[in-house]
């Protein structure tokens, strides 16, 4: 004897398009519940950009702003050039580029040795979190160039208190992050490891750390945002070489073109990190956003 099944009850008009949402799964990065497009802003992107250069070419081209104050983008490219071929202040720009590289992720990396392993224990521990959370949540708000006069009286005016400045503007992200990972994971995927007979270092590797990633690879991007955005104040007392030093030499002469370039070389080695951190993270955790 042959049993038919019975066929399926197809679901509610009303329901039609939540159950179509709920089977669809995004298939690329730049789908979003399986709908091509949305997301995919590259061109928006790439619009915009142009029509900012757009304006600020015509508004310098119009005279309405004069030179001293927003040079033209002729003007900045030029002399992007000529930095490039004679250097600043006695110091090709490669090697500007170079230290100011040096001191940013020198900094960077310090942070994510300590403030990574800090921060999963300060998640898992409450004992540990009582201890550094206060501390961290103090300074935290406090701009750089507040603790900039202790740094130079404790540590001098070398490397060390230019590296040790961008380090504790980086160091809170990061921290933060890393505890803030560790809340991701559900407890009951760590009941159920330890059900099933796994140690803690286990459970740490294999279901806390994946859980935490995300977390983790934004708090280091958002970290790095904010050492490039001390290396000003940490190149301002006794440097004589890096980005920031020369923006701010530049800025005491009135070199205003000079000054945008700076700017315009920090923002695009910060961009190129951050593409690169966005492309680890696509790599690394490719369930993000996608739940």
């Amino acid at each position: 004897m042959t049993v038919t099944p019975l066929p399926k009850a197809p679901p509610p008009k009303a329901l039609g398009l939540f159950a179509r949402l709920a089977r669809a799964r995004p298939t690329k990065p730049g789908e979003i519940y399986g709908v091509p497009g949305q997301g995919n802003t590259f061109w928006l992107s790439v619009a915009s950009v142009t029509f900012m250069l757009f304006v600020w070419w015509l508004v310098t081209t119009l005279g309405l702003v004069k030179p001293l104050f927003v040079p033209s983008p002729q003007l900045v490219l030029a002399k992007f050039g000529q930095i490039w071929r004679e250097g600043f202040t006695n110091t090709s720009f490669l090697d500007h580029i170079m230290i100011s590289t040096m001191r940013v992720f020198g900094a960077f990396i310090l942070a994510c040795v300590i403030g990574l392993p800090l921060g999963l224990a300060m998640g898992m521990s409450p004992m540990i979190r009582g201890i550094f959370d206060p501390p961290i949540e103090f300074y935290r708000p406090i701009p750089p160039l507040a603790y900039l006069p202790l740094m130079i009286i404790w540590f001098g005016i070398g490397e060390t208190s230019k590296v040790l400045l961008i380090f504790l503007s980086v160091f809170a992200p990061v921290v933060l992050g890393a505890r803030s990972g560790v809340k991701s994971a559900a407890i009951e995927q760590i009941h159920a490891a330890y059900s099933f007979g796994a140690t803690r270092w286990q459970v740490m590797r294999h279901v806390i750390m994946p859980s935490a990633m995300p977390e983790i690879l934004t708090a280091m991007r958002v970290g790095i945002g904010f050492g490039w955005t001390t290396l000003v104040a940490a190149e301002m007392v006794a440097a004589t070489s890096g980005l920031g030093y020369m923006v701010l030499s530049a800025s005491q002469f009135l070199q205003t073109s000079v000054v945008i370039m700076g700017i315009f070389v920090i923002a695009t080695i910060a961009f190129a990190f951050d593409l690169l951190m966005r492309f680890l993270e696509r790599r690394l955790v490719p369930w993000k956003g996608r739940m």
